[in-house]
């Protein structure tokens, strides 16, 4: 009973990075898993079939708020099977001696890149046009395969991509990726079932999982406007590197000084992109309140009021038009 109450807690810390950041639920409860002993293939395989109520729960909530492109999900998602059933079927094949390090190397891999994908803001793009099936269909492919095999990582990849394109606004990047999400969950459960068995998932574990991710939904609602993203994606950055390089120190069996000297360097790479997220996070903020400053204060004329906050700006600042395109280019 105890076991099932932590695993359901690993769910909702999961479930609330996820609600949060938009992405990082298998890769977190991955990482937790693998933590606390569970085999790679079972704890990969586990997480997809937990994934398949959060992920249609997390669509359904996207679709009624309109935060889904369809024309997105239908080009990524069937990739992204693809990849996440291959993926599944070759990690089903491993040993679980060989799988650890590979699966702890893709999760430390996406980690850093957490980490510095939060310790900068992104800047959009929105003037480049649609998105193409031929950026699409490559982007699922590799994303399904890397969720399977690493657990984890088609939020990681598939969002940041997208998002980083500019041509789609965040609340559609995020809601499109999250329903393709659950065909990608189900082909990779499909995956491990034909590689695993039925025995190959821990039944007690998925629901576990999935009481705590259903539990968390509507505390991720709360968390996203109560915490900023931009700390919270590079805390747990710093959690998931730092966790998994345990993992491949003792698979690289390093002793002697070798531990400590990893850990400090990464501990210190973490306190830097935490304090870099820091100053992005300020800087996002001042210029978000300039823009909101400049726009309430131009009349509907184009006339900036005397002593305002546009007072000093670029003369095109000061239309009502190019304050608003400063304001949505800051939200971006």
């Amino acid at each position: 009973m105890r076991k099932l109450l932590i695993l359901a807690l690993v769910g909702l810390a999961a479930q609330l990075v996820d609600g949060a950041l938009g992405m990082a639920y298998g890769l977190t409860s991955s990482t937790l898993l693998l933590f606390a002993g569970v085999a790679p293939a079972a704890a990969s395989a586990s997480v997809h079939l937990a994934e398949i109520g959060t992920t249609l729960a997390a669509g359904l909530s996207h679709w009624r708020f309109g935060n889904i492109d369809w024309r997105v999900v239908a080009r990524i998602a069937l990739p992204g099977a693809v990849g996440a059933f291959a993926g599944a079927t070759l990690l089903s094949a491993i040993s679980t001696e060989a799988a650890a390090p590979w699966m702890a190397a893709i999760l430390f891999s996406l980690g850093a890149y957490l980490l510095v994908r939060f310790s900068r803001p992104l800047r959009a793009n929105r003037s480049a046009g649609r998105l193409r099936g031929r950026f699409l269909a490559p982007l699922g492919l590799v994303a399904g395969f890397v969720d399977a095999t690493g657990g984890g990582g088609w939020g990681p990849v598939a969002t940041p991509a997208l998002l980083v394109s500019g041509r789609l606004e965040p609340r559609k990047v995020i809601g499109s990726v999250d329903a393709a999400e659950f065909v990608v969950a189900g082909a990779a459960s499909a995956g491990f079932l034909i590689g695993l068995g039925a025995e190959g998932f821990l039944l007690g574990t998925v629901a576990a999982l999935l009481v705590g991710g259903l539990v968390a939904a509507p505390i991720a609602a709360w968390l996203v406007r109560s915490v900023p993203a931009q700390l919270l994606g590079a805390a747990i950055g710093g959690v998931i590197v730092l966790t998994n390089a345990r993992t491949l120190l003792r698979a690289g069996e390093l002793g002697g000084p070798v531990p400590a000297v990893v850990y400090a360097v990464l501990g210190a790479g973490w306190l830097v992109a935490l304090a870099l997220a820091v100053r992005a996070l300020r800087r996002v903020r001042r210029a978000r309140a300039v823009a909101q400053a400049a726009l309430a204060a131009t009349p509907p004329g184009g006339t900036p009021v005397a002593g305002s906050a546009s007072a000093g700006a670029p003369a095109d600042a000061d239309t009502p038009a190019a304050a608003r395109r400063l304001a949505a280019a800051v939200d971006s």
